[in-house]
């Protein structure tokens, strides 16, 4: 091949490299402008969601239930969201993490309330059934002895979740169960029970999205040497059969 020829077809490669380039660096525009729109509407929407919600300054005459919650959320939403944070791997792991701690709450509230209702009936019938000689349990011991974590999952048995993300809800939960019930049965007004149990799921949900609109802004990518190689050599590798992408992109 001649100077001249290898200098033309040097340029050439060149050229195509570079046009390579900026196709990509379109697509990756193309999908961060995607990407700011979807944030953007989820904030819209959660800001609709606040406006709806009881504003603790803004609302002087608000009820007891709410009173009540605002101080369990300065004890929890800081636990919750560390070990939310924590999972940094997938959407999973977090999804997982929320759809467990929010059916934690669903069921300690649903066992409180069980447990005051089975506590009228004792009070009435005046009978206590574990020192009664006279009850038979037939519970199978099988049943008794549940897997904590299985036991914790208890109403999302028909999902398929991620298991680090319910472990790390199971820890985490275990952290703040007890202000839970501690804050749900101060309330003897049903009313502020069903006020106080409302807005601690909306509250909790709502924290959750600002999480994970935050670590979308806080957690880079993950690379490693390797890949930064393998990604290099790919590159350099379109130089040779991209022409029919490039046309394609043109």
């Amino acid at each position: 091949m001649r100077r001249d020829e290898f200098m033309e077809e040097m340029l050439l490669r060149e050229n195509i490299r570079k046009i390579i380039k900026i196709v990509k660096v379109r697509r990756e525009q193309d999908e961060n402008k995607k990407l700011m729109a979807e944030q953007m509407i989820r904030k819209v929407i959660r800001g609709i969601l606040m406006e709806k919600a009881p504003v603790p300054d803004e609302i002087p005459n608000r009820s007891t239930g709410i009173n009540v919650l605002e101080d369990l959320l300065k004890k929890v939403i800081p636990v919750l969201e560390v070990d939310f944070k924590s999972l940094t791997t997938s959407d999973e792991q977090r999804g997982s993490f929320r759809a467990h701690v929010l059916n934690g709450i669903q069921n300690i509230i649903a066992v409180a309330n069980a447990n005051a209702n089975a506590v009228m009936v004792k009070e009435e019938i005046n009978i206590n059934i574990e020192d009664d000689e006279r009850f038979i349990d037939i519970e199978p011991e099988s049943e008794k002895e549940l897997d904590p974590k299985e036991e914790f999952a208890t109403g999302l048995e028909a999902t398929e979740l991620d298991q680090t993300g319910r472990n790390v809800a199971f820890n985490s939960f275990k952290k703040i169960e007890q202000n839970i019930l501690d804050a749900y049965e101060l309330l003897s007004d049903d009313e502020d029970k069903k006020v106080f149990y409302n807005y601690l799921l909306t509250n909790v949900k709502l924290y959750f999205d600002k999480f994970e609109d935050e670590l979308a802004n806080e957690v880079p990518d993950v690379t490693t040497p390797e890949y930064e190689e393998a990604a290099v050599e790919a590159d350099e590798a379109d130089v040779g059969v991209g022409e029919e992408d490039i046309e394609a992109e043109l």
